[in-house]
């Protein structure tokens, strides 16, 4: 049986009195590749605000491995997070983009070495380690982001909108990626997509969000057309 590393158990969010999340409950489970799927304005990317701790819910809990995790600052967390703009430092190298982390909680440096050039062989860059920011394109800045949330060995790592600010092409390579970091690493994936074509391809499991609250949990095989129109369809 599957073992829960992450529960959302009556979880609502507002914001100035808007709800954005309605009493959510949700699970995922370890090693898994789970996409939250719906429109903009579904609670997509504040649910993975929430489990990234860069939001407090409301109301409701946050456990990890079974443990309240409300409190816990994002960096406490063994959860990490892959941002649709990258959010990469454009005066560093590749190298140190990676190593970043690492080097604000003063690593020894033979540590740090070793972990980028392994992290640079887990996305394919090997080589590309002194090329600035700007000499690389969407899809390779795209992988750094991946090595720098790799670095710290996260059990979950968040991916928002990953493929949206890239080409078709290179948006499924990076979800190429993903999937096999999930296999080989063990990580557990979370992403967040409107893309309904790339979310049924990579998916483990589909969480359909519709107005703040969940309106489909289960396989691809099991989102049927009805579901998905009930998930994009506006509301009244």
């Amino acid at each position: 049986m599957p073992k829960e590393l992450i529960r959302l158990a009556n979880c609502t969010m507002a914001f100035d009195g808007e709800v954005v999340l309605d009493n959510i409950n949700l699970y995922i489970n370890d090693q898994e590749f789970l996409t939250l799927l719906g429109p903009s304005g579904c609670g997509k990317t504040t649910t993975l605000r929430i489990i990234g701790g860069f939001q407090t819910p409301t109301q409701g809990d946050v456990f990890f491995d079974g443990v309240r995790i409300n409190d816990v600052p994002p960096h406490k967390r063994q959860i990490n997070t892959v941002f649709q703009k990258y959010a990469l430092f454009p005066h560093l190298d590749v190298f140190e983009n990676i190593a970043f982390g690492l080097r604000i909680a003063k690593v020894p440096a033979d540590e740090i070495e070793q972990r980028v050039t392994e992290m640079l062989g887990v996305v394919s860059l090997k080589g590309f380690e002194h090329r600035k920011i700007h000499q690389l394109s969407g899809g390779q800045q795209q992988r750094v982001a991946i090595a720098r949330a790799l670095m710290r060995y996260p059990k979950i790592l968040l991916a928002d909108e990953p493929a949206a600010s890239l080409d078709p092409v290179t948006g499924h390579q990076i979800l190429e990626l993903l999937k096999e970091i999930q296999k080989t690493e063990g990580v557990t994936v979370l992403m967040n997509s409107h893309n309904l074509e790339l979310s049924l391809e990579f998916s483990d499991r589909i969480i359909g969000l519709k107005g703040g609250s969940v309106a489909f949990d289960g396989t691809p095989e099991q989102l049927d057309e009805t579901m998905i129109h009930c998930i994009y369809e506006k509301d009244a």
